[in-house]
Order: structure tokens, then C-alpha cells, then sequence
């Protein structure tokens, strides 16, 4: 109020943050149906925490990101195998559900789960390859203050079928998450791109 010069209000600016090199290393388990490369600066995990009960396989993995307080949750189903779905059982819990997991379904759950997002979303794109390794899929890629902003499901339409979702332990914020999104969907893409099915 003292002073007579102009004054313009200033941009809002977030940290930076350092970025390492895009490094990786293979995931290849024995006995597990399938292998992928993944950063060297992340961690995989096993996934045992599918409403505090067991996963309806062993081959639910996640890869951690600890500098960035991210996850890649990776939940693998067999096609035409049984199925342990969760439903609403009223007052917010929820009971279980013996199905089968039916090729159709696991595409149309996929799709449902990503528009979910659709409330915060200011976009969502999805995308169908196939790579060299013979893995097809869907890539969606989600504008916005949504809950994930990357998320994915890969198949041989026969058997096996991963689906792969990228979420942050922080509150949605698209502006600042940005560097780190685009630079994790890059190592998303390798991922998908070094993929491979294995037979037992």
C-alpha cells in the first residue's frame, strides 16, 4: 500500500523436481505367466491388499516409486478362470463374489473403472496397440484432476489379462504433477512395449 509502482500478481510455481535417466531393468520371475522391464528406480512389490484379503492369484504385483510417492498397480486375471469380485454390502463394506472371469467382462471392467474418473476428468483417451511382442491392449490416458491419469490392460485374448492403473499417494493436482506424469508414462510405455507373455 506504501508504494506507488504497479503490481501484477505472481504465477503460483511449484518445486522442481529432479528427474532421474530412464534406466531399466527386467522383472522375470520363475513360474510367473509373464515378464516386463520396468525402472531401476522403482521396486516391485507384492500386491496383498485387495480389501484386506488376498488377491485371487499370486501374480498381483505393484512397482513402487518412493521419490515420487507413485504406484503402478498391476492385478493379472485369468481368462475364463474363477473370479473373487467385491460388491457393495451397504454401510460401506463389502462382501465377496465367486464369478468367472469372462473375456468381456475383464474389457468392459477395465473401461468402467476408467470412466469412473469421468466426475474430475477433463479428458480421457484411450488408445489400442500391439506390440512386437504380440501383446495388444488399450492405453488410456486421463486429463484433469483425476485420480490416476494412466492407466492401461494388456492380453493374448486367451488366457492371460493384466490391467495396470499409475496413482499418486498426494491429492490430485494436475499442474503439479504433470512433470512427474509425463515422465512416468514414458516408462509406462516401456513397460508395455517390453512385455511378453510366457508359456507354462
Amino acid at each position: 500500500m506504501a508504494c506507488n509502482s504497479p503490481y501484477s500478481t505472481k504465477k503460483r510455481g511449484y518445486f522442481k523436481i529432479q528427474l532421474p535417466p530412464h534406466t531399466y531393468q527386467s522383472f522375470n520371475e520363475p513360474g510367473f505367466p509373464y515378464s516386463f522391464e520396468y525402472p531401476t528406480y522403482a521396486q516391485i512389490t507384492q500386491d496383498s491388499t485387495y480389501f484386506d484379503s488376498n488377491p485371487e492369484n499370486p501374480y498381483w504385483r505393484n512397482i513402487d516409486f518412493p521419490q515420487f510417492h507413485a504406484r503402478i498397480f498391476l492385478s493379472y486375471k485369468i481368462i475364463g478362470g474363477n473370479a473373487l469380485y467385491k460388491v457393495p454390502a451397504g454401510n460401506g463394506n463389502y462382501k465377496d463374489s465367486l464369478g468367472i472371469n469372462h473375456f468381456d467382462k475383464l474389457i468392459n471392467d477395465a473401461f468402467m473403472l476408467t470412466n469412473k474418473n469421468e466426475s474430475v476428468a477433463s479428458s480421457i483417451q484411450d488408445s489400442l496397440f500391439k506390440t512386437e511382442n504380440g501383446v495388444t491392449g488399450v492405453y488410456f490416458k486421463v486429463g484433469g484432476n483425476a485420480a490416476t491419469a494412466s492407466q492401461f490392460f494388456m492380453t493374448d485374448t486367451v488366457k492371460n489379462f493384466i490391467r495396470g492403473a499409475l496413482y499418486f499417494n498426494v491429492t490430485p493436482n494436475a499442474d503439479s504433477l504433470k512433470p512427474v506424469q509425463e515422465f512416468l508414462q514414458q516408462d509406462i510405455r516401456h513397460l508395455i512395449q517390453s512385455f511378453k507373455w510366457h508359456t507354462n
